[in-house]
């Protein structure tokens, strides 16, 4: 079948090419009726060696395995030879049956002239002809999102749509190269289904007085510092052309809910030490319009179900306001270092259940040689900015082992973890690191056009207002 042609096919041709459609339709439901009981498959049962734990379950792999997978002859015969307790085969009609139930049959008709009745009054067609569309997308939210958005506009549609589950899509801060005079930042969202980018909605205070580059420290980067907690990007921090705090409360941008604030600081800085724990975002040290000890050994937390700052045990100096550095929370703590990059540097981590601080491991310390990340708050993950070779840390050893290497990962700025991936900011551009295969997948994400990567994140997809963007 040609390309083309993919999204022009209904799903119901592939069932009818299987089954008759009276069989079809009653097989469903009494697979999705609430009194069906649980489908155990023979020995010889040729559609799989695994046990069906609900019926449902078993139409969720028929689905699917349709996609892919035509069932033969063999399997047919056993969908076709299958009883239930309603024995639901009783009222099937075939077009060569000689001995049908004349009311059955007008029954059946009756009800597919209603459908389409029906289905003429509906701006857009059935997810799959022939069944109810609550019914439909059950089977189809268990199928992968790249895949149906390859079939048919209709389920496009679907998979982004606020009631199917959605997928993680990365979201960009992205600003012009340091050529141009214009250094400010845009935010943008990457759909990994259709492999698009799109800008997001204008924040409700604009971005362009953010500065990335100053005249007086060109081989310097003025970071935007960036975070997310509970399904929201947030930016806390950030510097203005007269080396002043940007921010003087957080810009929240919720996937769903578009942007709002939050709780402003007790005081607005810059050059501090940003990260979430437990859903939780702390902030440490960092200077405002001028510095101040009580800012720079200051730590505050917001838990953004309360919507205010937290004062809590302030650190014993002020050396971690000399640059903006990531907080990284792992396991219940937050180990931060004073400095970026290959430069000697002094650790600290905070346990947030004590509420202290405590000195960073020494094996821990030696490793933090570029950008920081914990998958899940549970394993810790780093790239050498200099040699490009990503580690993960093992803590009962305290020691960092080697498990990729590549260029792409020299003069990494920034990581990011979340389900097994691992995006790498670097100046190379993005690299999604596929870390439970063996060996590790390297795959790029193409930024667009005229655009240099600032940081990135992980959160769910975007809904789509105009689908003619998917489409």
């Amino acid at each position: 079948m040609k390309k083309a042609e993919i999204g022009t096919v209904p799903f119901s041709l592939t069932l009818a090419f299987h089954f008759k459609k009276p069989f079809f339709l009653s097989f469903l439901t009494h697979l999705t009726s609430p009194n069906s009981t649980c489908i155990h498959p023979q020995a010889n049962n040729p559609l799989t060696k695994h046990p069906y734990q609900t019926p449902l379950s078993f139409l969720l792999y028929l689905t699917s395995n349709l996609i892919h997978n035509p069932l033969n002859k063999t399997q047919k015969h056993f969908l076709m030879s299958y009883h239930t307790p309603i024995n639901f085969m009783a009222n099937s009609c075939t077009s060569s049956s000689s001995n049908c139930n004349p009311t059955s049959s007008t029954t059946t008709t009756t009800a597919i002239k209603r459908q389409k009745h029906h289905h003429n009054h509906n701006p857009h067609p059935p997810l799959i002809p022939g069944l109810p569309d609550h019914i439909a997308q059950l089977c189809l939210s268990s199928i992968n999102p790249s895949l149906l958005f390859k079939v048919c506009h209709s389920w496009r549609r679907l998979i982004y749509s606020p009631s199917f589950p959605p997928f993680l899509s990365l979201y960009a801060i992205l600003s012009p190269p340091k050529s141009h005079h214009f250094n400010s930042i845009q935010l943008h969202n990457f759909d990994p289904i259709s492999n698009t980018w799109h800008t997001l909605p204008p924040p409700p205070q604009p971005l362009h007085h953010i500065l990335l580059h100053h005249p007086s420290f060109l081989s310097r980067n003025l970071s935007v510092q960036s975070t997310t907690v509970s399904d929201n990007l947030i930016l806390l921090a950030a510097t203005t052309h007269n080396l002043s705090p940007a921010l003087s409360q957080p810009l929240i941008f919720n996937p769903s809910e578009g942007w709002s604030f939050g709780p402003a600081l007790s005081t607005p800085r810059r050059w501090c030490a940003l990260g979430t724990s437990n859903n939780v975002v702390y902030v440490a040290s960092g200077i405002g319009s001028h510095f101040f000890i009580e800012v720079a050994k200051s730590m505050e937390k917001w838990d953004l179900s309360k919507n205010n700052w937290e004062s809590k045990t302030e650190m014993k100096d002020g050396r971690f306001s000399r640059e903006a550095v990531d907080a990284v929370g792992w396991r219940g703590k937050l180990c931060m270092v004073n400095v970026k990059g290959d430069a000697a540097k002094e650790g600290i981590v905070y346990d947030v259940e004590e509420d202290t601080w405590k000195e960073m491991p020494e094996g821990m310390l030696l490793g933090f040689r570029g950008p920081v990340a914990a998958m899940e708050e549970e394993v810790m993950y780093v790239v050498d900015e200099a040699k490009g070779i990503l580690s993960r840390y093992n803590c009962e050893d305290d020691v960092w082992e080697e498990i990729l290497e590549s260029p792409r990962f020299k003069g990494a700025e920034q990581i990011v973890a979340k389900r097994g991936k691992i995006c790498v900011v670097s100046v190379a551009g993005i690299s999604v690191v596929d870390v439970e295969v063996a060996p590790p997948r390297i795959s790029v994400v193409e930024l667009p056009e005229g655009f240099e990567a600032v940081a990135v994140h992980i959160l769910p997809r975007m809904p789509v207002t105009d689908f003619s963007v998917q489409s």
